[in-house]
Parts: C-alpha cells; structure tokens; sequence
C-alpha cells in the first residue's frame, strides 16, 4: 500500500491543536520550542492558550499550522514511522510549507520565518476590504472558470483554489467576487459564500507578496526534499531545490490544484493519505476525488495509536 503525507492550509487553526502531541512526545514539544525561538516571541502560548482572532490573522496561523503538523511528524518519527515511508508529500496553500519541512527542504525555523513574512506580505498585498474570496459547491471547474471570467470585468476575477469536482473558491476584488457568487448562484450552485479572510489569496492581487517571497526565498537554504512533493501549482512531483523555490513564488498568484494533485497521486499509486496536523478538510476532499483511496487523520496521539494499530 502506498501513501502519501498531506499538509492542511490556513482555516484549519483551532486553539490548543497540537498540545496533547507536546505533552506525550518530547520530540513534537521541541518544534513548538523551535517555533517559539525563530519567531523570537513565545508563540506556542499563542496556540494554545491566545484567542482565535489572532490565531487567525494570517501572519499567526500559517506558522502556527506549520508548527503543529511538524510536532505530528516528530511523533510519528518517534513511533518509528517515517516521512521516507511515504511515495509522496503535499500541501494545500500554506501546507507546502509543511510538506516541504517534513520533507527536509527548509528547517522548522526557517519555515517558521518564511510563513510570517508570507502571511505579512499576503495581508499587506491588498488594503483590508478591498479584496474577497468564495466558496463556490456545486459547480465543476470548467463552469467556475467562465463564471469568474464573466465577474471579472476591468477587475480580477479567479478560480483560486480547485478542490475537488464540485467545490472552487474564486479570489480578487470584492465586487468582482459578489458577482461571481451572483453568476454561479444562477448557474445553479448549490452553495456560494464569501469566506471569512483577510485578503484575497491566489489571484493576481497577490502580486506585491509574491515579490517579497522571491527575495526571502533566496535568504534560506533550499534542500532536495527526502520523497518528491507535488506542488500545488504543477501539480505533479518535484524534487529540484531551484524548480520547488520558483513554483512557491508563482504559488502566491497562482491557484491551488489540489483536486488535479490528488489525481495524480493516485495515478502514480497512491491508495492511502495521512492528513497530517490539525483539522481533517483535506481527508473530506479526498474522499469526493477518489473514492478508493483510504484516509487517515494524524493530529493527535490517539490518532497516531489508531494509525500504528491498523
């Protein structure tokens, strides 16, 4: 049976996740302590005991989601399981970050420090209000596609994230998506819901944070990952160091393929997914784009028990 190690991305915080790993395994609680140093601010508190309106600012939750699925990985690794056990890792959005340190591209701090100046310079990229982002269900992707074209108009209008078959999320100014919510709504979707965000991810207003990524990437030391990652903008396997650090910058812009990515995986043979870290968005997803694949959430360690029994 080959597997595959997923990352959730930002939505899936909730305060505490991760402390039960750091209280069973001294392993996991040395990545919040990592975190907390390359952070230089004693962020662990912050996840475990703050409250979740900042959690769910954007510079706080991605290195706090990065943190936990982290700790995971350590007690995975202290139970003998291995990320070199997988055929492949991946993320969606922020959770290439994830993928990329379980995978041994970047160190934990240094994914630490490059989430906080993404989620600063995502957030910095468009004034608060100005931008939106959708859910859309309901709808394939082809449909999304023509629909957010058709919202668009003289402003930007895109399909961020695709999925799975029926669930796409459009991102760009905010009356361009309410028309786009609008125009699916007629199209018959069954859902369209503006999103709770602070910024409109994965459109071409996210240009000025894409900049800031290209000069902070180059400050870090990028390693050929340990098993290959399937990026979210290629969508299939990549191992090169200068090809992963190109495609994170075009990430920022570019949409989140993550019901493709899926497709590939299991194309190449992948029959199980361990969603790994907090939350379990990624596993439901999965299961609507590949009914035979088997899933497994691996957030806490009861999970991680469930998962060595079986």
């Amino acid at each position: 049976m080959s597997k595959a190690f997923v990352f959730p991305g930002q939505g899936a915080q909730t305060i505490g996740m991760g402390r039960a790993l750091a209280d069973a395994y001294p392993s996991a609680r040395s990545v919040f302590e990592e975190v907390d140093d390359a952070l230089d601010e004693k962020f662990s508190a912050l996840i475990w005991e703050g409250d979740i309106e900042t959690l769910t600012l954007t510079e706080n939750a991605q290195p706090a989601l990065m943190a936990t699925s982290m700790a995971a990985i350590r007690a995975l690794e202290a139970e003998g399981v291995s990320v070199s056990d997988a055929s492949f890792v991946a993320g969606h959005s922020l959770g290439e970050y994830s993928a990329l340190a379980a995978a041994g591209t970047f160190s934990v701090a240094d994914a630490a420090q490059l989430l906080r100046t993404r989620g600063l310079a995502m957030q910095q990229a468009v004034p608060v209000g100005q931008g939106a982002m959708a859910a859309v269900l309901g709808l394939d992707f082809d449909t999304m596609t023509e629909i957010a074209a058709k919202a668009a108009g003289d402003q930007v209008c895109q399909v961020a994230n695709a999925n799975d078959p029926s669930q796409n999320v459009v991102s760009g100014d905010k009356e361009a998506v309410e028309r786009a919510t609008v125009l699916a709504k007629e199209a018959g979707a069954k859902r369209a819901l503006l999103l709770p965000v602070s910024a409109p991810f994965h459109c071409a207003l996210m240009a000025p944070a894409a900049d800031r990524m290209a000069e902070v990437l180059e400050t870090v030391e990028v390693r050929a990952p340990i098993v290959p990652i399937v990026l979210n903008v290629a969508a299939e396997a990549v191992s090169d160091p200068a090809e992963i650090k190109q495609l994170l910058i075009r990430q920022v812009t570019g949409q989140v393929r993550w019901k493709t990515s899926v497709e590939w995986m299991v194309g190449h043979g992948v029959t199980e997914f361990w969603e790994v870290g907090a939350g379990k968005a990624l596993s439901g997803m999965i299961r609507r784009i590949a009914k035979e694949a088997a899933t497994r959430n691996i957030g806490t360690p009861e999970d991680i028990k469930a998962a060595l029994e079986a």
